[in-house]
């Protein structure tokens, strides 16, 4: 049986709250990698957008990177030094090779990611992970656990637009939500107002507030930047939230050795002020998908 559009769910009581697309049926310059759309809020408010036509390349809740050792697995035109954004046959997929575990809360396969002559680049082990939390508005918990493997002989370049000369901030390339606002979207953290303030910072959380295609109200809340990882944030243009790996400076995995990334979102129906959003961050993130504490 062929895995083409092959999908799986995530259900958080009872309530299917994600789809996760393993193998998309998509062009190749659209960067065609595993991805989770629609997800829902558990009132049913879907907060992600895919192949939308500003960025037909965006595609949901993603792992993506614009440079692997030259390779574009983000799709879309290739930033290019001195000339800009320019089409380019680079692209790469990252592909889904095997599940681990498969149930209705958790997720996990093995990943290759490929350039465009189907060379290994990076090996990858992802986790997805759906769970309630307690709190007073209905909320869920979406954790991202991953780690990308360099192979012995080769040193990965990982870069971005910016790495790559463009001058305004658009470090963008990791972990990326293309979320979906029928209303202009509003970005914020402790500390912090509006996507000028919020894009680029190091914050312990960021939080994007929307208006569904239903015309409904959520707050989707980000934790877990790595170290060196900035918040990439978007929302008048667009909306949408990315834990970028090379915002200001490329990051190389050295041969042999592996990258760790653990990020959660919580996923709230309603529009949550910083109080609120702050308390859910810390609970969220504090939670391994078994229950126990992080250290």
């Amino acid at each position: 049986m062929s895995t083409e559009q092959e999908s799986a769910r995530l259900v958080v009581d009872g309530t299917e709250v994600a789809r996760y697309v393993v193998d998309p049926a998509v062009d190749a310059r659209h960067g065609p990698r595993p991805y989770l759309h629609p997800v829902r809020t558990l009132g049913g408010t879907v907060v992600t957008d895919a192949l939308p036509a500003d960025h037909v390349w965006h595609l949901g809740a993603s792992l993506a990177v614009q440079d692997v050792n030259g390779s574009n697995l983000w799709g879309g035109r290739t930033y290019v030094r001195d000339v800009g954004y320019t089409w380019r046959d680079d692209h790469g997929r990252i592909a889904h090779t095997g599940w681990v575990e498969r149930s209705a809360d958790r997720l996990a396969h093995r990943l290759e990611w490929r350039d465009p002559h189907g060379s290994v680049l990076l090996t990858e082990h992802r986790q997805l992970t759906a769970a309630p939390l307690t709190g007073d508005v209905p909320v869920w918990r979406l954790e991202i656990d991953y780690t990308l493997s360099a192979p012995a002989g080769q040193d990965v370049r990982l870069g971005s637009p910016t790495t790559n000369g463009r001058p305004d901030r658009a470090g963008y390339g990791g972990f990326f939500w293309r979320a979906v606002s029928a209303e202009p979207a509003s970005a914020f953290t402790a500390s912090a107002t509006e996507e000028e303030a919020v894009n680029g910072s190091a914050e312990p959380w960021v939080a994007l507030a929307g208006t569904g295609p239903d015309g409904r109200a959520y707050t989707l809340v980000f934790s877990g930047l790595g170290d060196g990882d900035r918040w990439f944030v978007r929302a008048g243009m667009y909306p949408g939230v990315g834990v970028a790996f090379a915002f200001e400076r490329p990051v190389t995995i050295a041969a042999g050795t592996t990258r760790r990334g653990r990020h959660t979102v919580v996923v709230a129906d309603g529009v949550l002020d910083r109080a609120a959003a702050a308390a859910l961050a810390a609970s969220a993130y504090a939670r391994r998908p078994d229950g126990a504490t992080a250290s």
